[in-house]
């Protein structure tokens, strides 16, 4: 009986040493599985685009000056008709000019020189303000501008308060193509990586897409946009 007992005794622990040295090479193996699925390369994909500006907003302001503040008025109202005229003339509709509420500057109240105010005590700013979609029209009509200067009306130039806006609306309209186009070239990137570095490309492990930016090509051109988008990706490294 007892020499039955060590047998059982020796069998068991033989089948538990087993045990832990199979249990142990199947953790080893989970362990170097898990090291390799968690190699991975990050890399970012490009798209980037030129698109024409669909939206144009034209402001146009000019200062009416003199020592009567109802002779201000009265010439703030007429020269208003004068550049309404000019811009109906060259195409625009009347639902697309709009005319602000004219500024008036009291000059001798608010300390201005002796000079200053002997040469227009009043001081009245208008701002006329095109929106329009047909952006050649705007850009063609800015160039006739020197017809109203030939009637006696002294434009501002283009300040940052009186800037020309072109802008580009049709941002949703490109927005797959180009997110699809980055994720491509960012996948691109990733297998030339795998490959110089002898390895194979895996799954995505995460993906985050940036902010769309979109800006002038160029102080020349305000009216051409650049749209812009960079995605990062990173995928998984295998042997």
């Amino acid at each position: 009986m007892q020499e039955r007992n060590i047998i059982s005794s020796v069998l068991i622990g033989a089948l538990f040493c087993v045990g832990m040295t199979v249990f142990g090479v199947l953790l080893t193996e989970g362990m170097i599985q898990f090291k390799d699925m968690d190699r991975s390369v990050s890399v970012k994909g490009l798209s980037e685009r030129e698109v024409a500006a669909d939206v144009a907003i034209w402001p146009i302001r000019y200062t009416e000056v003199s020592n009567e503040l109802g002779e201000v008025y009265s010439a703030i109202e007429l020269k208003n008709e004068k550049i309404r005229q000019f811009l109906q003339q060259q195409g625009f509709k009347v639902d697309e000019i709009s005319v602000s509420v004219p500024g008036i500057q009291d000059r001798q109240a608010q300390g201005f020189s002796e000079e200053q105010v002997r040469n227009g005590r009043y001081a009245g700013t208008s701002t006329l303000t095109v929106y329009s979609t047909d952006i050649d029209m705007v850009r063609k009509a800015m160039t006739n501008l020197s017809q109203l200067g030939q009637n006696g009306i002294a434009i501002s130039g283009q300040d940052y308060e009186v800037r020309t806006q072109f802008l580009f609306n049709g941002l949703n309209s490109i927005k797959p193509a180009m997110v699809e186009e980055a994720t491509r070239n960012a996948r691109e990137v990733a297998e030339k990586f795998a490959h110089d570095s002898g390895s194979k490309l895996g799954k995505i492990k995460r993906a985050s897409q940036g902010q769309f930016s979109v800006e002038d090509r160029d102080s020349n051109t305000p009216y051409i946009k650049r749209v812009r988008i960079v995605s990062t990706v990173e995928y998984y490294l295998a042997d």
